[in-house]
């Protein structure tokens, strides 16, 4: 009951922070909105921890995974899919963030050397081959229009986030806990986009707008903090990669929100495309148990393929 909970909060949630990401893109850097973002949630996740007296101190090699996990997930990651969502439609970028599924079981087998499993191949297939109809004409373009860029930095930010998700998974089971871990990862990832932001010549803005506000302390609070805290959780009980099960119906409700606020308009293409996707991600995440049970149920005594 409880992991269904998480599972049922980070998902609303995150369906529809992806509007609200598009709705900051106002004369506020993305870059810089990220950095607001995330210095703010770690600074009040941080008066949490002090006012119910959690612990703060961690060794240094925590540390540093924790860092690692800001860099890629908070800072890095997030940067990009603010920029995609500049090119794509919020929808369209969640879909394209389907991909991170992949990406985690990819890095869980680098990293932490767990097997991977056949329907992760085939899943993942799947998922691209739906990705590449749905953004057929820009790929048979060859050229870099706005959907191109997008993808492509959707993409990269889909695999940076699922690189901080496999560490959030190596904190978890040393026993860093989600809210600390939250504090610095999110702090350490802020700072970093702070720093490329002024780095790369870049001025303090600031819109005083509701327009702005309203979606950045949505963002923040329930997006970074609730979200992140359930998503995160659920990694410490039953893995990355059955965590990631959030990302079959997030793209969903972002797709839907995006269709009522962003006259998002459907084709043959993005239905087929976004079918076979969340198919793939059906694929990847259901496990070869699972699979048997099914195929009895239909009249099938041997699996078509195992894990």
């Amino acid at each position: 009951m409880i992991n269904f909970l998480l599972y049922t909060t980070a998902t609303l949630i995150w369906g529809s922070t992806w509007l609200g990401i598009k709705l900051q893109l106002t004369q506020v850097p993305p870059i810089l909105s990220v950095g607001y973002r995330f210095c703010l949630a770690s600074f009040l996740l941080l008066l949490f921890c002090l006012f119910t007296g959690k612990k703060l101190r961690f060794r240094m090699r925590d540390q540093f995974f924790m860092a690692v996990q800001g860099f890629t997930l908070f800072g890095l990651g997030y940067c990009m899919s603010y920029l995609a969502t500049s090119y794509l439609t919020s929808g369209l970028v969640a879909v394209v963030y389907t991909t991170m599924l992949m990406g985690n079981i990819l890095n869980l087998k680098l990293f932490m050397r767990q097997p991977v499993a056949w329907r992760a191949f085939w899943g993942g297939m799947l998922g691209l081959s739906g990705i590449c109809i749905i953004f057929w004409h820009d790929l048979a373009g060859l050229t870099a229009t706005r959907g191109m860029i997008g993808l492509g930095m959707g993409l990269l930010g889909a695999y940076l986030s699922s690189l901080g998700n496999v560490v959030g998974s190596r904190n978890a089971k040393v026993g860093i806990p989600v809210t600390q871990s939250n504090v610095y990862g999110m702090a350490y990832g802020g700072l970093l986009t702070l720093f490329i932001h002024f780095a790369s010549g870049g001025a303090l803005v600031m819109d005083w707008s509701f327009g702005y506000l309203g979606p950045m302390l949505y963002l923040t609070l329930f997006g970074s903090i609730i979200a992140f805290g359930c998503y995160m959780l659920l990694i410490g009980r039953i893995g990355a990669e059955y965590a990631a099960y959030v990302t079959l119906l997030m793209p969903i409700i972002a797709l839907l929100l995006s269709t009522l606020f962003e006259e998002y308009h459907w084709s043959m293409n993005a239905v087929l495309g976004i079918v076979i996707v969340l198919a793939g991600n059906l694929v990847t995440l259901t496990s070869a148990e699972t699979w048997q049970k099914l195929f009895r149920r239909i009249g099938l005594r041997r699996p078509i393929y195992s894990a």
